[in-house]
């Protein structure tokens, strides 16, 4: 009877796992809907003097803010496992204050995800569309 008991218990935080990761993965793909109609072309790099937040967009895609208004799409290589799930994140910078997606990467988890997209966001146009936090 104990091993019975046991065994619905784990199932039913099996399921209660399940049901957290579709919610966090529905709303990271919710997010990354509402980000796409305002990504600029791709660029090389970005420069910063530090991060403001960051977001996560699902498995390959992280929205970082440099400043208050100044915000990229980072898309990252596939095969970069939990990135959706870190609870913080790091990027490197090869050069002073430049992040490239030749030569850096997305750091969190003692994991290292190569960068492999950069893309502007509107951030301003979103704020003025009524779309933004």
């Amino acid at each position: 009877m104990n091993a019975f008991r046991l065994s619905c218990a784990a199932l039913a935080v099996s399921l209660a796992c399940a049901v957290a990761h579709a919610d966090t993965r529905e709303v990271a793909q919710k997010h990354f809907d509402e980000y796409a109609p305002y990504l600029k072309a791709p660029v090389d790099e970005f420069h910063f003097w530090s991060f403001d937040h960051w977001q996560p967009l699902g498995a390959t895609h992280v929205a970082v803010w440099v400043s208050i208004n100044q915000a990229y799409m980072l898309t990252v290589e596939d095969g970069c496992p939990q990135l959706e799930w870190a609870n913080d994140i790091g990027v490197t910078s090869q050069a002073p204050h430049v992040v490239s997606k030749r030569f850096d990467y997305v750091t969190f988890d003692h994991q290292r995800c190569h960068i492999t997209q950069i893309q502007p966001i509107d951030y301003a146009r979103m704020k003025a569309d009524g779309k933004a936090d």
